[in-house]
């Protein structure tokens, strides 16, 4: 095995560099400028993969700019969470199962954190 093949990164590793980059911007940013932010090595066309494939799951929105695309988180880190966490939950056939299993698997602190903001939701 190569050095290089040794020194890869999982996907879901990048991609959470790539989300982290574009979360402290301001703006949107182009795959260069993602490329210059992670100060990694990459191949910019490694970065415009991983915007291209984070696009595709719904996590980012693009805009033209130029001949290419700027890209923008959807959400901030929380809001991405719960995202995941709805999107996990559609992929079951018994809502009501999952919903249960995951409420009895809870701290005893955030089952009283989920009560609280139950209560509270209009």
């Amino acid at each position: 095995m190569s050095a290089e093949k040794d020194e890869r990164r999982p996907a879901g590793e990048l991609e959470a560099a790539v989300m982290a980059a574009l979360w402290a911007a301001d703006t949107p940013l182009t795959p260069a400028e993602v490329q210059a932010e992670l100060a990694s090595g990459l191949a910019r066309t490694t970065v415009t993969t991983i915007l291209s494939r984070l696009h595709e799951k719904g996590t980012l929105i693009r805009e033209r700019q130029g001949r290419g695309y700027a890209y923008r988180p959807v959400q901030d880190p929380h809001g991405l969470t719960a995202l995941r966490m709805h999107s996990e939950l559609d992929r079951g056939s018994d809502r009501e199962t999952v919903l249960a299993r995951f409420v009895a698997q809870l701290s005893p602190d955030d089952e009283q954190l989920l009560r609280r903001l139950l209560e509270d939701s209009p």
